[in-house]
């Protein structure tokens, strides 16, 4: 009973394997598990695979039964599988093990033959229990140094206890420098881990200790050229006797070539789409510009109709005094002024609803508030809200596609402008950040303003505190999207019933250096 109840302490979940390469390599480590197992690691053969049939290590897995195969994508199938262990010295095979993965399934290459020899070799020796630790310690010592993949070993207050090579290289550090360090330090420069001061990042360790099961994220890490890697982490808990973490290790895999064309793609695909929401945004916006348009267009077409009639009734008197003559030109004049007050509308609006392709190029955001404010002047003045303009003297020049940027200003001022519906006051405010090389724009306004619970929401899709049928919630998000992607940022202030400040800030195009002058750009 003793001894029962003293092994059944040393019991470790299995570490479940498959092995792709049924050679004499692979008799000879499930000869090697067969007849020297490891009280502390639990190894489990799950399945062999190999196209020959007549293979050595694949003979042994079928008299030993356990599942083979010729086709190493059944392998992947497995339940709870933790390894594959490659042993055909087939780079592509390698590569394609490594791209098809599952999630939480590691790799190993095929370079343990000469390991697993010495490991034999050495156990022959091995009979003490200090020996058998020295031999795990072996195995353990040769996943983390003999892979090619970064590991590093932590301990549950996030210090490091191991790291290989391959981690030390990634990092640029040596293992004194990284050795009882936090590895949040080591690799982002944080005071605390990842996730509670960069949400975004996530961090695979918390979760491990959190749930005691394996986690996986991907981070992206700067590199000492400026340029960033990105890095499939995946933890695995390593447990004690009780059930406890005493350790979780953790394995990066570089997918920065892997991922590069399929982000380029995506980035392609996000812009189309954005291209296409933005358009489509843009007609609805058309047809809220039309409903004020015809009422401005309505006010000369009623002078020119009035004008036209008192010209007729002058022009039918046989002749005309100085005075009369005077009163025709004044007439002329002023139905001339009222036909290009109409044709600029008309333009306006036909120029607001083509869809051209995206083409970025330099573009001056001060012309773009100009025409934005021009559109929605009239909307405002029936709405009785006050227009106040304070723009930068110089040009604002940054790179950008002048549809979108258009479509994400004019959502914000429609914004504004359903924020006041009694009225208010709109500010329309630009500047140039000469030391920092940003343009920003301001667009405040004087209305409801926006819930505190609600500011990290505005942004987020189909999101509204509108009734139904009052709106889809998709303008802001737009406004969003277009932002980043001209490499902008934007925050929302706002107090209910004071009003909000929309706040965006653009990288001015490099080649303009001449930035001097402006106004303050002040924010509440």
């Amino acid at each position: 009973m003793v001894q029962e109840k003293a092994e059944h302490n040393f019991e470790r979940e299995p570490l479940n394997l498959a092995i792709v390469g049924g050679g004499r390599t692979c008799q000879f480590f499930l000869d090697f598990l067969q007849k020297e197992p490891f009280p502390y690691l639990n190894i489990k053969i799950l399945g062999v695979c190999d196209i020959d049939p007549e293979a050595e290590g694949l003979l042994l897995a079928k008299d030993m039964g356990l599942y083979t195969t010729h086709d190493f994508h059944d392998l992947l199938k497995i339940k709870d599988l933790n390894f594959v262990l490659e042993l055909t010295s087939n780079r592509e095979v390698l590569l394609e093990l490594i791209r098809i993965r599952p999630k939480g399934v590691a790799v190993l290459e095929n370079n343990i033959g000469r390991i697993f020899r010495r490991l034999f070799l050495t156990n022959q020796g091995l009979k003490l229990a200090e020996q058998k630790f020295a031999r795990e310690k072996m195995v353990s010592d040769f996943l983390i140094h003999q892979i090619n993949e970064r590991v590093v070993v932590l301990n549950p207050d996030f210090t490091i206890e191991e790291a290989n090579e391959a981690y030390l290289k990634a990092v640029g550090k040596s293992k004194q420098e990284v050795s009882s360090s936090h590895c949040y330090e080591i690799t982002h420069g944080l005071d605390a881990p990842c996730s509670s001061t960069q949400p975004a990042l996530g961090c695979p360790m918390i979760e491990t200790l959190q749930t005691g099961e394996s986690a996986q994220v991907i981070h992206e890490h700067p590199t000492s050229q400026g340029t960033a890697t990105y890095c499939d982490m995946v933890t695995y808990p390593v447990k004690d006797q009780n059930g406890e973490i005493i350790r979780v290790l953790e394995i990066w895999r570089d997918i920065t070539e892997e991922l590069s064309p399929r982000w380029e793609k995506r980035v392609k695909t996000l812009k189309d789409d954005l291209s296409k929401l933005v358009h489509e945004d843009r007609m609805i916006s058309l047809g809220r510009l039309a409903a004020s348009c015809v009422h401005e267009i309505n006010n000369p077409i009623q002078g020119l109709m009035t004008f036209s009639h008192l010209m007729l009734d002058i022009l039918k008197k046989n002749e005309l005094s100085r005075n009369e003559l005077d009163e025709f030109r004044r007439y002329l004049s002023l139905m001339s002024n009222e036909l290009e007050r109409c044709g600029n509308i008309v333009s306006g609006l036909l120029s607001f609803s083509r869809h051209p392709a995206p083409e970025y190029k330099e573009i001056d955001l001060n012309e773009i508030l100009e025409a934005v404010v021009g559109l929605t002047r009239h909307k405002m003045e029936l709405q009785d809200i006050r227009v106040s303009k304070h723009l930068c003297p110089d040009p604002l020049m940054v790179r950008g596609d002048i549809n979108q940027l258009q479509q994400c200003l004019l959502n914000l001022i429609f914004n504004a402008i359903e924020a006041m519906p009694e009225g208010g006051e709109l500010n329309v405010m630009s500047e140039a950040d000469s030391a920092r090389e940003e343009a920003g724009i301001e667009i405040r306004d004087t209305g409801c303003g926006i819930r505190e619970k609600d500011l990290e929401n505005v942004f987020d899709p189909f999101f509204t505190t509108r009734e139904d049928g009052q709106g889809t919630g998709l303008g802001l998000s737009i406004v969003y999207g277009v932002v980043k992607m001209h490499s902008g940022e934007i925050r929302v202030k706002s107090e209910v019933d004071k009003g909000s400040a929309f706040i965006l800030r653009f990288p001015l195009h490099r080649t303009r250096h001449n930035l001097a002058g402006g106004i303050l750009w002040t924010t509440r």
